[in-house]
């Protein structure tokens, strides 16, 4: 019986980071990695973490920033992704989940009242999780819909208007399992009637979306209207880190002084302000990155529809294949197995309860390292396996998908 960690949960992919790796012995193409604009394996960015860290070690600065850990650099970098995302001013924060968990509870105290998406990203449910109201005293919209915010603000506004709070209204710029982008023109256009303010978690956005790749509200004109603007340095930066921006620069202060998981934490190592700097500039200065994810996003987009296949409303790079089965856990098990060992294609795949009981969706992210090949090969294998699918093969005891 092959064992599931290691295979289908905690799976080990070795060897250098980008589109072909390998696993359990087998070169794999990859459509597992975060690594939008192709920069975790990128030769400048491999020189450029190499030399920081020869010039700092690892431990430089020592201590907190608010103690002893602060720097130029460190003041620098806010300043520049700041400028880049349109804001006045911004925090560095340590880690992304860790960040905007620590944010949210850090703006609200227990007057004040939380609206978020149904779908928000766990770290954003986290953070509500954390905040000091008693249960009930936040609501949850139905995703993306305006009616159901509509209704939750007017709840919300009543109770915070009662207790003397305000109102946080929390999204997604991108929803990084369906691609979905939060319809934030909706959202600021509501704040013609209520008094809220709107914080946007931009993890799949920021680098990716937008003129500049400044992220969703760029995109969609807003960016303005976002009261403050996140995203982890996770995804199209390729590394650890995090930042908040505003251009309320009283806010930014006060979470530079209030945010216990920076305030109590080390800071954030120089090395890793060194290489984001360079990948921020590279974000800026090299702008086919980008044209190529989105070249590449394009062409399997493009292509899975043109085969039929289901791929939702993602208007993004997160690329979700919906597939219908009725066979449950061994025949999905069976399929990976043969998607991975036969056809040699590596995806994340999710089952219930995250979607729909006799529903499977792989996750592809295709990157600016993949090819225009990799994409039709890809498209190949998944029309095979849709086939097999579709014949039952996969509800076969016997069926051969991989040595054990």
């Amino acid at each position: 019986m092959l064992n599931s960690h290691h295979y289908f949960s905690f799976p080990m992919l070795e060897g250098d980071l980008g589109p072909r790796m390998r696993f359990m012995g087998r070169e794999v193409l990859n459509w597992s990695l975060n690594n939008y604009l192709g920069l975790a394996n990128h030769p400048e960015v491999r020189a450029a973490d190499t030399a920081a860290t020869e010039k700092w070690g690892l431990a430089y600065p020592m201590g907190a920033r608010m103690m002893s850990g602060n720097s130029v650099l460190h003041e620098t970098f806010e300043k520049e992704l700041a400028e880049f995302v349109g804001k006045k001013d911004a925090f560095l924060l340590n880690y992304g989940y860790q960040g905007i968990m620590s944010a949210i509870e850090c703006l609200c105290d227990h007057r004040d009242v939380i609206v978020y998406d149904a779908e928000s990203h766990a770290c954003l449910i986290d953070g509500v999780r954390l905040h000091k109201a008693k249960l009930g005293e936040y609501y949850k919209f139905n995703h993306n819909d305006m009616v159901s915010l509509e209704k939750n603000l007017i709840r919300a506004t009543k109770l915070a208007n009662e207790k003397g709070g305000g109102v946080l209204v929390i999204t997604e710029g991108v929803f990084g399992m369906s691609g979905k982008v939060g319809d934030l023109k909706a959202i600021v256009e509501l704040k013609k009637k209520y008094d809220f303010r709107l914080i946007v978690d931009d993890a799949h956005g920021f680098g990716t979306m937008g003129e500049t790749g400044a992220g969703v509200g760029e995109m969609l004109g807003v960016q303005k209207e976002v009261d403050l603007y996140f995203s982890t340095f996770a995804k199209s930066m390729a590394a650890i880190g995090a930042f908040i921006a505003s251009d309320d620069e009283e806010i930014i202060m006060f979470l530079k002084y209030n945010m216990r998981s920076q305030t109590y934490a080390k800071a954030l190592p120089m090395p890793y302000v060194e290489g984001c700097r360079k990948r921020l500039d590279m974000i800026k200065k090299m702008p086919e990155l980008r044209a190529k994810l989105w070249e590449n996003v394009k062409a399997m987009q493009d292509g899975l529809r043109s085969r039929g296949f289901n791929i939702g409303e993602t208007e993004s790079p997160v690329t979700p294949v919906f597939l219908h089965s009725e066979g449950g856990v061994p025949e999905v098990t069976r399929m990976v197995r043969d998607l991975r060992e036969n056809m040699g294609v590596f995806c994340s795949i999710v089952v219930y309860p995250v979607v729909p009981k006799g529903q499977i969706m792989l996750r592809i992210i295709p990157t600016a390292s993949h090819t225009l090949e990799d994409v039709e090969y890809t498209l190949n294998a998944f029309t095979t396996l849709a086939e097999k699918l579709k014949n039952r093969v996969y509800q076969q005891e016997d069926v051969q998908v991989g040595v054990e």
